[in-house]
């Protein structure tokens, strides 16, 4: 059984199918990249599979349970026990440490705990910038904060949203890298980006256009890591 499957997935505003007919899969431990022009679906498909919206109709298969037909509460409580969330926007509380906002994460889950959120920033290379601010640190630091925040919990399925958008070339390698060792470790990821590079890294690719599935394209010479011309 797949990790998460989708069956014949509608979200329809009015006369707007802003996701019409979507059926994917992803396998345990795949990395999965999702491409498409502005207005072909990226979002509405990332907040349905992310806990955040449910479709108008379809079935959301997660771990054979259909979150489609989940309560607000219940999704909820999905959201917070399998599903990682990284942003474009950092969104780190600018006057918690880089641990504290990492052990917040613990909050909604659980109990916040130091050692581990501090293991959480050792395993994306920040445990020496735990006790700085965002202020303090850079915009590749404050997104592998997000990462360590995302992985506190031991999420099934990290889904990140434009990940390296804000981030220059530089530190753009430096996440694609984190998500490469993530991957090795056997992390399920689902990366939306506009980016070509970025979306090429991954093991599969699906570009979405007018709300439909176009194309999808197996990575043949998949190495996790990333090139720039």
């Amino acid at each position: 059984m797949s990790l998460l499957e989708l069956k014949d997935v509608f979200k329809i505003y009015g006369e707007l199918h802003a996701l019409d007919s979507i059926n994917m899969k992803v396998e345990k431990g795949e990395w999965l990249s999702i491409m498409g022009p502005s207005g072909s679906g990226k979002s509405t498909l990332m907040n349905i599979i992310g806990c955040m919206d449910k479709p108008t109709k379809g079935e959301v298969l997660l771990d054979g349970v259909d979150i489609a037909k989940q309560s607000s509460k219940n999704l909820t409580a999905i959201r917070r026990d399998k599903i990682g969330l990284i942003f474009q926007q950092f969104h780190l509380v600018n006057y918690l440490t880089a641990v504290e906002n990492v052990m917040l994460a613990q909050y909604y889950h659980s109990m916040p705990d130091e050692k581990e959120a501090m293991e959480a920033l050792e395993r994306v290379g920040l445990a020496d910038r735990a006790k700085h601010l965002p202020s303090q640190l850079s915009g590749g630091e404050q997104q592998r904060v997000c990462v360590a925040r995302a992985l506190i919990n031991y999420p099934e399925i990290i889904l990140a949203d434009e990940p390296t958008g804000n981030l220059d070339e530089a530190n753009e390698e430096i996440v694609v890298d984190l998500f490469h060792k993530l991957h090795n470790e056997g992390t399920t990821l689902i990366v939306v980006t506009h980016d070509p590079e970025v979306a090429e890294v991954a093991q599969r690719k699906i570009v979405l256009r007018s709300g439909k599935i176009s194309k999808e394209v197996v990575n043949k010479n998949f190495t996790g890591k990333i090139h720039f011309e």
